[in-house]
């Protein structure tokens, strides 16, 4: 005869231990490590954004962060680019160089873009006044940015002539029969 109803399944746990009964050992975790440059960037490297805001765009890349993002800015007086993360997967890197050597960028950090989180979270009722103080409380960038971006514009837009600044300004994009596979950066 057959077995009435469903034949019982049994789910086995694999890597919480062995047949044998010994426990299996834990790997040490290491700290993880930023993604690897791509080729052919070097802090001063003139990048096209290909995604975001200021997709096509271009801009001086000035170092790689901790979480493997680069930092790159316009400069904000040349192209209205502002000090940015960028990811490089989202990024041409050409084969223009501007000499960065002399710009502070040691003090930015994955930090300093993080948004500041208010005190009140969740979803409750909100009355007439809080809506509206929120709305007035949101605001552009903090001063102490605004002085950051000012000090690195300056080191930049300093070593440019004005052919690299109108470089700078014009956006990339491509016209009919032009193919990014064809083209030399």
């Amino acid at each position: 005869m057959g077995k009435p109803g469903q034949a019982k399944q049994v789910f086995r746990k694999y890597g919480s231990k062995a047949k044998s009964g010994q426990k299996v050992k834990k790997t040490e975790k290491t700290k993880s490590v930023g993604p690897k440059l791509k080729k052919g960037l070097t802090p001063g490297t003139v990048l096209i954004l290909l995604a975001g805001r200021f997709r096509g765009s271009r801009v001086v890349f000035l170092k790689q962060l901790e979480s493997g993002l680069l930092l790159a800015t316009g400069p904000y007086s040349v192209n209205g680019v502002p000090l940015r993360r960028v990811n490089q997967r989202y990024c041409i890197a050409t084969s223009t160089k501007i000499d960065v050597g002399s710009v502070n960028v040691s003090s930015v950090t994955d930090a300093t873009f993080a948004k500041e989180t208010s005190g009140k979270k969740g979803k409750g009722k909100k009355d007439a006044e809080g809506m509206f103080a929120e709305q007035a409380a949101k605001a552009g960038p903090s001063d102490e940015r605004k002085a950051m971006q000012k000090t690195v514009d300056e080191v930049v837009a300093k070593g440019l002539n004005a052919e690299m600044k109108q470089y700078l300004k014009t956006k990339f994009a491509l016209s009919s029969r032009m193919y990014p596979h064809e083209l030399k950066f």
